[in-house]
């Protein structure tokens, strides 16, 4: 099982989310900043490095938001989403298609990565509250 790990970030009551680049697994679907943990990280290391990599920013992990286990049929991923705000750099496009900030009533405009589905169903059932107490 592959471990991977990703941010719910907040800004007021929307929250940023990816599209993965037209030449990887996926293509162009839509998921949270993050990526797979490395040999000798924590998840909140691999997750600073990831959104350093991925957006050039340096996140404030916090507690886990949620956890899934989805079967890909060339992969079993263990996805970690963790609370994270940004506290340093703005979002750049280093490694996405795009980015964006979107609302929970949003969530069925874009096409999400398959095992991000039950995340933003959690987040859609909990609308705003899910942001209002980050804790750190």
């Amino acid at each position: 099982m592959t471990e991977v790990v990703a941010a719910l970030i907040w800004n007021n009551n929307q929250f940023l989310i990816c599209q993965r680049p037209a030449h990887k697994s996926n293509p162009l679907l839509w998921e949270f900043v993050g990526g797979k943990v490395e040999a000798g990280e924590t998840g909140e290391q691999a997750l600073i490095r990831e959104c350093r990599e991925e957006l050039a920013i340096t996140p404030k992990v916090g507690k886990v938001f949620t956890e899934v286990v989805h079967k890909y049929p060339d992969i079993t991923v263990h996805l970690t989403l963790y609370h994270a705000e940004i506290s340093e750099g703005t979002p750049q496009m280093l490694e996405h298609n795009d980015i964006r900030w979107i609302t929970p009533d949003e969530i069925p405009n874009y096409e999400f990565c398959p095992a991000d589905i039950v995340i933003l169903k959690k987040i859609q059932e909990e609308k705003g509250a899910a942001h209002t107490y980050v804790s750190f």
